[in-house]
């Protein structure tokens, strides 16, 4: 495993082409409590929220081999803004981004969070027609690099990557409704719910045994861990300093990467910016 502290729209320490696969859950424009962090990187309107996004999936790009897949955990947002109460469409937006790029958008996935309550709504009550649908989905955009992946006939890996039919069947389903959100805390506060069970199920669907996996807005590492428990090389960007040591934190207690060097004085250089 190797993580970076270092901002996912400038990647300089990943080599081009030495990813299979990206997953991962960024921040989600129009989303309050990540207003601060789109701040932090120069955007205050939705459409800068969405050219961050932008530039971080051009360096996905660059970064991934041919063949490889960019898997992106996003939900819409709902809030007001000058003309109102709307719904500011995250997913078809990162969509026509990623294909501007060049990126071929496959079939998505539709993550419908059993969190939520069935009978939550917004708006006047039983009175039509001025209430709101419930936002209880998020999606898993796929993309892919160019055409299909290549691989030696009776290639090893790909054999000990194999999943059974019945995941097959439930995991290529393009909805999925047996996986409930699992509240996270970050460094600053911030709250996620991008559960173990939707790294993993990607990491083995789209990856082989062996495989780099990229996560370029780390967070509390979830890919990470996922890629490191089925058998993928694992590395993880995350910019903000605070989320960044918890997570170097959580990965030295899970022996994923080395202890911090001793005997360093007041004249020691500083640490480096990537533990490996």
């Amino acid at each position: 495993m190797r993580l970076v502290r270092g901002d996912a729209r400038r990647m300089r320490t990943v080599a081009p082409g030495t990813i299979a696969l990206v997953v991962t859950s960024p921040p989600y424009p129009m989303i309050p409590q990540w207003d601060a962090a789109f701040r932090a990187m120069g955007a205050r309107t939705y459409p800068a929220m969405l050219a961050v996004l932008a530039d971080a999936w051009r360096e996905c790009f660059r970064v991934l081999l041919p063949g490889g897949i960019l898997a992106v955990n996003i939900g819409d947002a709902l809030r007001s803004g000058e003309d109102g109460f709307r719904l500011w469409p995250n997913a078809a937006e990162t969509t026509v981004a990623a294909a501007r790029l060049g990126f071929r958008p496959l079939p998505y996935l539709l993550w419908k969070k059993p969190t939520n309550r069935p009978n939550a709504f917004l708006g006047s009550g039983f009175l039509p027609p001025n209430a709101y649908v419930t936002l209880d989905c998020e999606y898993v955009l796929l993309f892919r690099k160019g055409g299909l992946r290549r691989f030696p006939r009776h290639d090893p890996a790909r054999a000990a990557s194999r999943f059974s039919r019945a995941e097959r069947d439930r995991w290529f389903s393009q909805v999925w409704e047996d996986v409930r959100g699992a509240p996270q805390s970050g460094a600053l506060g911030r709250t996620g719910a991008f559960p173990p069970a939707i790294p993993e199920r990607l990491v083995r669907m789209f990856s082989t045994v062996g495989d780099t996996v990229l996560d370029p807005f780390a967070g509390t590492g979830t890919t990470l861990w996922a890629a490191a428990q089925w058998g993928r090389n694992a590395v993880g960007v995350e910019r903000d300093p605070g989320t960044y040591r918890a997570l170097l934190a959580t990965a030295r207690r899970r022996g994923l990467a080395p202890p911090p060097r001793r005997g360093r004085g007041p004249g020691a250089r500083a640490p480096p910016r990537s533990a490996a």
